[in-house]
């Protein structure tokens, strides 16, 4: 009989968790039997066990390109970890390794490695994440989400996949949405995220055109926790959440335009739902600059209009809306016309294909 049965890895952020549970529905049909390791206080625990998926917690350091301190002692935690977790694999005996980055992969990834299990890496950014990089050299196969990540991956090694969607982004209402916000007309809809701790420039911003946006649009904004300000709560057309997790299917749905930041599994949501967008990527000051790379792909696709941290304002994003709003049929059309199908399907046949039989 084959063995149906998959570690899953991956974490630090949501952003390395929520491709890897886009794939449980399908896998759990084809009657795998899924596992999870990931560290004992990460985001990745409590998202996973909402799953209700069996979880293995390792010990891991923090992989940085700057110095620190801890430059010197967690390189032991990533030891520690890489002996765990090939212990736990060894027990497991899985068929098969799904790796999505962050830090506590490495480790993993090593323990399959040592365990001669199959090992598929799923990479999301156009250039690879430290931890990635470290580990591809023991994969069997490295996922790309896109065209130009071939040329930083090993060719031989590396399938266009794209990224895999959670499908219930897809069942979502717009009358519930509608209802949840308390709109009471038809005007067009834009929502605005700033990623799950929201982001400051962004919500400053979209507060000062907020005016001259509620003329034509009424305006979901997703400001991250702690953000809320209370003074806006009475305005007609303008609903405000710190965060959205159960709704947030039904408000895309209702979305006519999406401003956001960059990362690599919002922007493929946005592509697959075919909703116009506004990107503001993370600037190269705080990050390593790939939310600039990924949007800047999708601008040359004409998938999204990009406006660069340092030339946001108020005059600069109500200037990018009206465009998008003039143009959203171009937009939807380019969108249409992405080879970027079927992301799941493709993941799904290459961990059949390469699992241990």
């Amino acid at each position: 009989m084959s063995n149906k049965k998959i570690i899953m890895t991956g974490g630090g952020t949501a952003g390395h968790v929520t491709p890897n549970i886009a794939l449980v529905p399908k896998l759990k049909e084809l009657g795998y039997e899924i596992q999870y390791i990931g560290t004992e206080h990460g985001i990745e625990r409590k998202l996973i066990e909402a799953e209700k998926i069996k979880y293995h917690s390792i010990s891991s350091g923090k992989l940085r390109r700057y110095f620190d301190v801890k430059n010197f002692t967690d390189p032991f935690k990533v030891i520690k970890g890489v002996f765990e977790a090939k212990s736990i694999i060894k027990k497991e005996k899985p068929a098969i390794v799904f790796s999505k980055g962050g830090f506590v992969s490495v480790p993993v990834v090593l323990g399959a490695y040592f365990n001669k299990i199959p090992i598929i890496i799923h990479e999301s950014d156009i250039t690879p994440g430290l931890a990635n990089k470290i580990s591809m050299p023991y994969a069997t196969k490295i996922c790309v989400t896109f065209e130009e990540a071939m040329d930083h991956v090993n060719k031989k090694k590396a399938v266009l996949t794209g990224s895999p969607i959670r499908s219930e982004l897809f069942k979502g209402s717009k009358t519930k949405a509608k209802e949840f916000c308390k709109f009471k007309d038809d005007k067009p809809v834009i929502l605005v995220t700033g990623g799950s701790l929201g982001s400051r420039i962004i919500n400053e911003c979209v507060r000062e055109a907020l005016q001259d946006l509620l003329k034509t649009f009424n305006v979901i904004h997703l400001c991250g926790k702690g953000n809320l300000d209370k003074s806006l709560n009475v305005v007609e057309g303008y609903a405000q959440f710190d965060y959205i997790k159960e709704q947030l299917s039904d408000l895309m749905q209702l979305a006519d335009i999406v401003v956001s930041r960059a990362g690599s599994n919002t922007i493929f949501e946005l592509l697959a739902l075919k909703k116009p967008n506004i990107l503001i990527p993370l600037s190269a000051k705080a990050s390593r600059g790939d939310q600039i790379l990924n949007a800047k792909s999708f601008n040359k696709s004409g998938y999204s209009k990009v406006i660069e941290e340092e030339n946001l304002n108020a005059l600069t994003l109500l200037e990018a809306i009206d465009e998008v709003n003039r143009d959203k049929e171009t937009y939807i059309k380019n969108m249409s016309k992405s080879k970027q199908r079927d992301s799941l399907g493709k993941i799904i046949d290459l961990i059949e294909s390469c699992k241990r039989k």
